[in-house]
């Protein structure tokens, strides 16, 4: 049966048996402060009074003052690696950069901002850019970079990365700017690198940006896409020129040692003739000297000797000989060529002849021994 119910009685009242409406709210309150005061010993919960309640209440705001400063004080240690540096703004002024280790900031006063300063960043930028020789390239370039100034990187520049970035632009518009459209995609591609750091690390220096450039790499340089095909045609032009300056380049270091070494022999070989001329002149000449004395000795010895010795030169290389007959008027030809071919002929045969009597003996006589042994045999 409900409370409310006719005949329920004043017993079913839920707010203490009396029906008198809800609770006191200072009371609850009043019932509040005395728990917390004896949780805090700030006092008994018997005292009654306005005193009382003003010290219970001064107790527990003090507590909680504590309590408070405490979990403030705990927030306010923070931990900085060792890649990274930490800077300290009080009250939004630069204080300190602080180096890696356990540190302390007192909250909401200090404002602690965490870098890290050797991550490897990057950053690219592609676009068509004009070159010294009026001509337009397609360039592509990525940069590292690396936070070398925690406190210049937060606190110098609004936006970094966008100052980055507009240098690199800079700098390599006025790199390309300055060179030609071959030495930007071919062969100078990496010094078009070099110079384009070096400009760019001055810009962000005298931007005080905080920021170090660890290196520039040109990804990709061509020409625009509708003039492709005639900058390849050009290329392999020069290419050609470049293949055809080397083959005329290693003919000639071939062919020029070749023709010093001829030269060289030819002089050597006309040495050796002069050489060889005077020495027989002069053998010849003694010679002579020698002849004119054995003449003078026996004339008549003398001459005959020269004659046989002319006659005998004159005729070694020839293979018919006239011989002179004092007692008529004949001549003797005699042909020495087929002479002694003739010679050769029958002493071929002759050896010929040796060979077939051999073979033939050999076979008498081996006919002669098989009948021997037929005979025993028979026997």
């Amino acid at each position: 049966m409900a409370w409310n119910e006719p005949g329920g009685g004043r017993d079913n009242d839920p707010w203490g048996g009396k029906n008198q409406g809800p609770p006191d709210l200072d009371e609850a309150l009043k019932k509040l402060q005395e728990r917390l005061n004896s949780l805090f010993g700030g006092g008994s919960g018997g005292q009654g009074g306005n005193g009382g309640g003003v010290k219970l209440g001064m107790g527990s705001i003090g507590a909680l003052a504590v309590l408070a400063v405490a979990v403030w004080a705990l927030f306010g240690f923070y931990q900085v690696d060792q890649q990274e540096r930490a800077v300290v703004l009080r009250l939004g002024v630069y204080q300190q950069t602080v180096m890696p280790g356990l540190r302390w900031a007192p909250p909401i006063i200090d404002d602690v901002n965490i870098i890290n300063v050797t991550k490897v960043r990057a950053a690219a930028s592609r676009g068509q850019m004009l070159t010294e020789d009026e001509n337009i390239v397609d360039i592509s370039v990525s940069v590292q970079y690396t936070v070398s100034d925690p406190a210049n990187f937060l606190l110098k520049v609004k936006r970094p990365e966008l100052s980055l970035e507009h240098a690199l632009e800079s700098a390599l518009r006025h790199v390309v700017g300055s060179s030609k459209m071959d030495q930007v995609i071919t062969e100078g591609r990496e010094q078009v690198a070099i110079e384009t750091q070096a400009r760019m690390q001055n810009y962000l220096t005298a931007y005080q940006s905080g920021i170090q450039v660890a290196k520039v790499n040109i990804e990709d340089a061509q020409p625009p896409s509708q003039v492709q095909d005639a900058f390849d045609d050009v290329t392999r032009a020069k290419e050609d020129r470049e293949r055809l300056k080397n083959e005329a380049e290693a003919y000639a270091n071939g062919i020029i040692p070749e023709a010093r070494g001829a030269a060289q022999r030819q002089l050597e070989e006309a040495q050796a003739y002069k050489e060889q001329v005077i020495a027989k002149a002069e053998g010849e000449a003694q010679r002579f000297s020698e002849l004119v004395a054995e003449y003078k000795k026996s004339p008549r010895v003398t001459r005959e000797r020269l004659y046989i010795d002319a006659l005998q030169e004159l005729y070694a290389d020839s293979s018919k000989v006239m011989v002179d007959v004092e007692s008529g008027n004949n001549m003797m030809y005699l042909p020495l060529d087929k002479l002694a071919n003739q010679r050769n002929v029958s002493r071929t045969i002759r050896e010929q002849d040796v060979d077939i009597r051999q073979l033939t003996d050999r076979v008498v006589e081996q006919l002669r021994r098989d009948s021997q042994s037929t005979r025993r045999e028979g026997r």
